[in-house]
């Protein structure tokens, strides 16, 4: 997952003030559970179909509309593996799985599973002090640390495919490290220049209520050269042409106040220090009785709320009401806990897959993903036993707008090490489509693949359920993934006896098709056609999803 802080610090700058929607955040605590639902269908366009402008939906008011009153529903088990999430949100709090064998908070295993008071699901990361893990290393950093010398900088561990990985993970460590410490100094540089800057615009705006484009025609007034923010920043400069540029920057940053520019700060800090840092183990803060990371360790925390603690709960709170609006009814979400600021641990990853199969869910949500892999043998393990038992394992294909036949990104089912062969046949990998039915069908930061990519599902301006029982606009393949999660929820429940690989085919079997060329993203403007960038080259449509069980005769 990377950094779930710094993914939220990257949308804020790249989109700024250019669009309301993104920065919308409301709250409908006080509404019912219909009313709620209601205004939501009509906020979310993926809910529609295809409308007189050609904008593109999944068409699922118009299944509800046809069929929420005719039939007869099976509860299905989601299971979310991710960050920990606000379980008291009004959308998600009636939809959490229970278990109904463990007797809350007394301290035993009721149930004998191997884990303690497990009533929701489970924490992986869960810390010794009962609380919850903030930041972890990237994967990159790990291999450094397992097969390289750290004195050195040089690759010790002699064994096949390790060296290539191990340059790739070099060279990624030296690359986002500068990147790291040039934002940090730039954060710096912004702490120093904000009450400077404050001070020297409120003589022209007394009440702080200046615009963009007010400060747009000061800054051509009142410039004296043209240099770019980081020569400001090396020069120290201070003139007012300087301040305001500075006030401009900062507005598009979504920086509205100096506590946020620090926050910034302290974020990166703690991503120099503790994601990069060469000599962090956040496993030592993780609570583990045994010392090996057998089966329990973590804790049963899977709210992140700790006064003067950074909370880390956006994440899986959005990708859980997207799984909410789909299937309005029997569906229960089962919170599985491994993500922090960094990347995720392949073990973690492995016990999360085994403890869903184990506690009845039938399909597995994973909107994380990093560039690099560790121990992948113990996640191929995982999503075999997951195919054994026939659960659907459904993956968000990464927001680096690569591809991903070229450029890995796990957990896959490809077996890189192997002739790139399928590990198991029931993992879908899913791309983010926008609103638009042209050649911005694809959003642009979206990953693709003609092998490894199944298919595109609604990702872009999606308004969901966000921490603190509250509501917003975000964008991602994480939020397409519990698209196709919710619409193969939506059809097990109606019709249990499909198997996985059915459920699978039919939602890649019933895609609206699109016959034009799209722009390739990171392809800096070129096109090919749109049929090209996945396996099926379709997008989700859930109405021709659930009415495709005539597909293998089955009857209602």
């Amino acid at each position: 997952m990377k950094s779930l802080i710094l993914s939220f610090l990257l949308v804020a700058i790249l989109i700024g003030c250019s669009s309301s929607k993104t920065s919308t955040d409301l709250n409908l605590s006080k509404h019912n559970a219909v009313s709620i639902y209601k205004n939501l269908d009509s906020l979310n366009w993926f809910h529609k179909g295809i409308d007189e402008n050609g904008n593109t939906g999944m068409f699922v008011s118009k299944w509800k509309m046809q069929n929420i009153q005719k039939l007869r529903s099976k509860e299905i088990i989601v299971a979310i593996i991710d960050s920990p999430l606000d379980i008291n949100h009004d959308l998600i709090k009636n939809k959490l799985w229970i278990n109904k064998a463990e007797i809350p908070n007394n301290g035993q295993d009721d149930d004998k599973n191997g884990y303690v008071d497990d009533v929701n699901g489970w924490n992986f990361i869960g810390t010794k002090d009962n609380g919850y893990l903030v930041f972890s290393n990237f994967e990159f950093v790990r291999i450094l640390k397992e097969w390289g010398d750290l004195k050195t900088n040089q690759f010790v561990k002699k064994e096949l495919g390790n060296e290539k990985e191990y340059v790739r993970a070099l060279r990624k460590f030296k690359e986002q490290h500068f990147y790291y410490e040039n934002w940090l100094k730039s954060l710096e540089y912004s702490v120093k220049t904000y009450p400077a800057a404050k001070d020297s615009l409120r003589h022209y705006f007394p009440n702080e209520n200046y615009t963009y484009q007010q400060l747009d025609s000061m800054y051509i007034k009142h410039k004296i050269n043209d240099k770019t923010f980081r020569q400001r920043r090396e020069d120290l400069d201070f003139d007012l042409g300087a301040m305001i540029a500075f006030m401009k920057a900062r507005l598009d940053f979504g920086e509205k106040s100096l506590k946020e520019v620090e926050n910034s700060k302290q974020e990166v800090d703690s991503i120099l220090n503790k994601s990069l840092n060469l000599k962090f183990n956040e496993r030592l803060l993780i609570k583990d009785s045994s010392g090996k990371f057998e089966k329990g360790y973590g804790n049963n925390r899977l709210s992140t709320n700790i006064e003067g603690k950074t909370t880390t709960y956006n994440h899986s709170t959005k990708v859980s009401g997207i799984i909410a609006m789909i299937v309005s009814a029997n569906v229960k979400i089962m919170p599985l806990i491994i993500a922090s600021n960094g990347d995720e641990h392949d073990k973690d990853i492995a016990m999360a897959i085994r403890y869903a199969v184990d506690n009845g869910a039938k399909i597995i949500n994973m909107s994380f993903g990093k560039e690099f892999a560790l121990s992948n043998d113990l996640v191929y393990s995982a999503m075999k036993y997951a195919a054994n038992h026939d659960i659907l394992l459904i993956h968000g294909a990464g927001n680096d707008s690569f591809n991903v036949d070229e450029n890995p990104n796990f957990p896959t089912d490809i077996d890189l090490q192997d002739g790139a062969k399928e590990v198991v046949g029931n993992f879908i990998n899913v791309g983010a489509s926008t609103a638009i039915n042209d050649s911005t069908l694809v959003a642009s930061f979206s990953n693709y693949g003609k092998k490894n990519v199944d298919l595109f599902a609604p990702g872009d301006q999606i308004y969901t359920s966000t921490g603190g029982n509250r509501y917003g606009y975000d964008s991602g393949t994480s939020l397409a993934a519990p698209m196709v999660s919710g619409t193969a929820a939506l059809i097990w429940s109606y019709y249990p006896k499909l198997s996985a690989k059915q459920v699978k085919e039919i939602i890649l079997e019933s895609g609206t098709t699109y016959d034009l060329k799209v722009l390739i993203p990171g392809g800096e403007g070129k096109k090919v056609k749109f049929s090209e960038l996945s396996k099926s080259g379709k997008v989700l449509n859930v109405y021709r999803g659930v009415h495709l069980f005539t597909y293998y005769n089955i009857l209602i």
